[in-house]
């Protein structure tokens, strides 16, 4: 991050070989498997189509993750930057677009003033997105048949702040007792009533028909990274319909997917869960995450957690999977935690973002706990269609380790994160077993994160032509040289 900052774990990418890889995971104590080989393009499981219930197709194994955009419009248009972005996912070989955005459903629902939003003013822009995309993806690759764009649709709860990039303007839907005091939730700042939450159930389903109009294959209803659908898991203290049990906990997605089931048919739904929440972590006295958590205090707010708020229970994770079963939800993508409470588990990197903090742990045990979790779930469920997170800190050996996930039925896809930004083109790449280009790759140094943290337009500064000569390329540099 800074000049000062010395890293305590080895950089990826001064693990040359195989057997520097495998030696450093050993001694690590990493459980990650990895192929020293790659396989030829005919028989890599990297092309290996993926069949929908539905009766739609998609074409290989490979995705891009929905990203949260800072660069739209006050009024939640997108801007150059943001369609630049998706022509890039566009042109990536990957053939599921998970959401491209994050596109909150109400201006109140926005996690930052520059956020995509879904309604009849802004959803000629989506569709024109959407074509976009069909359209340049066709160019590359010859057919846009086999390729599924959804739209993720999200309200921001505890982390919205529409209208100033300083200023939260919370929307929970219950009190939490280290949240609240973090992010600055005041005592008048009441959960959301019932009504309310009714009346944003109408609101995700007119945002699904409007999807649905535009074109989009699929909506994510969101429910991870501590925003307001993940929340709703854990508010085990709320009272009414929507807290308390489970069955209560989850109403409010299965209110909504009944709304789209009505009022959308047809459209296919999907659902992006972080399936475990450890307990929120702290800079510690030395600059390293450490858990605000006292000796021996239990912590029940951990959905997929034991309540020592450290421990991984999957019990709940696997009685969700089972409701989308239910709800015949096949479409699953599994991240795991909140980027704004425990980041190392969710987004495992070297160099923390400016409101981070130093890894407590070696960032590949992050990386292997998601592939691991996800593994465990797919084992159980194999007629989900299951897509993986947590990719883009194994750098020059995401191919390697991708492989062997697919090739073992740990999941069904492979999902590019934070790596697509710096390196669209990795998946192509990758689906036609060409060598790597080692100088687009992310080395998650968090700039995308520290940027938009501080009010700045996203995007991969270090590497992008497009970041490196904005304005803001100097402001971030100056902002970082503070930390």
């Amino acid at each position: 991050m800074t000049g000062k900052f010395k890293p305590k774990y080895s950089r990826v990418a001064q693990l040359k070989t195989a057997a520097d890889f495998a030696k450093y995971l050993e001694d690590n104590q990493v459980d990650l498997k990895f192929d020293e080989e790659l396989l030829p393009k005919e028989t890599s499981p990297f092309n290996k189509a993926i069949h929908l219930k539905s009766g739609k197709n998609i074409g290989n194994s490979l995705s891009i993750l929905p990203m949260e955009g800072w660069d739209g419009t006050a009024d939640g248009k997108p801007t150059h930057f943001t369609k630049k972005r998706w022509e890039n996912f566009a042109i990536s070989g990957a053939k599921l677009l998970w959401g491209c955005e994050a596109v909150a459903v109400t201006h109140e629902g926005r996690a930052n003033p520059r956020q995509l939003t879904i309604n009849e003013a802004n959803i000629g822009d989506l569709q024109e997105m959407l074509q976009m995309v069909l359209d340049k993806h066709a160019e590359k690759f010859g057919t846009a048949d086999d390729l599924l764009v959804g739209l993720q649709l999200t309200h921001s709860g505890r982390f919205c702040k529409p209208n100033d990039n300083t200023k939260f303007e919370s929307k929970i839907a219950y009190n939490h007792p280290k949240l609240d005091a973090k992010f600055h939730v005041t005592d008048d700042n009441l959960p959301m009533t019932d009504e309310e939450v009714d009346a944003l159930v109408e609101d995700f389903v007119k945002a699904a028909v409007l999807a649905q109009k535009a074109g989009y294959h699929f909506v994510d209803i969101k429910h991870c990274h501590g925003y307001l659908g993940h929340e709703f898991l854990s508010a085990v203290d709320r009272k009414g319909k929507y807290g308390g049990s489970f069955e209560n906990r989850t109403n409010f997605l299965k209110n909504i997917v009944a709304g789209i089931r009505k009022e959308a048919p047809g459209l296919e739904i999907g659902v992006r869960l972080s399936a475990i929440d450890f307990a929120p972590f702290k800079k510690g006295p030395d600059g390293t995450g450490t858990p605000d958590l006292k000796e021996n205090e239990r912590y029940k707010y951990a959905f997929g957690c034991d309540e020592s708020g450290l421990e991984i229970d999957l019990d709940e994770p696997k009685k969700f999977l089972r409701l989308l079963e239910e709800l015949d939800i096949q479409l699953v993508c599994i991240t795991l935690s909140s980027p704004y409470y425990n980041p190392h588990v969710t987004r495992p990197a070297l160099f923390p973002p400016s409101d981070g903090y130093q890894p407590p742990e070696e960032p590949l045990i992050g990386v292997a706990r998601m592939i691991n979790v996800v593994a465990d779930l797919k084992k159980e469920f194999p007629n989900l269609v299951i897509v993986g997170s947590g990719y883009s800190y194994l750098q020059e050996w995401l191919p390697n380790v991708a492989q062997n996930v697919l090739r073992n039925k740990m999941v069904d896809s492979v999902g590019f994160g934070r790596m697509v930004l710096s390196y669209p083109t990795m998946p192509d790449d990758m689906l036609n077993n060409r060598p790597t280009e080692r100088k687009l790759l992310c080395r998650t140094f968090s700039d995308c994160t520290t940027a938009p943290r501080n009010g700045l337009v996203s995007g991969c500064y270090p590497l992008d032509p497009l970041y490196k000569t904005l304005p803001e390329a100097v402001t971030l540099k100056e902002i970082k040289e503070k930390l």
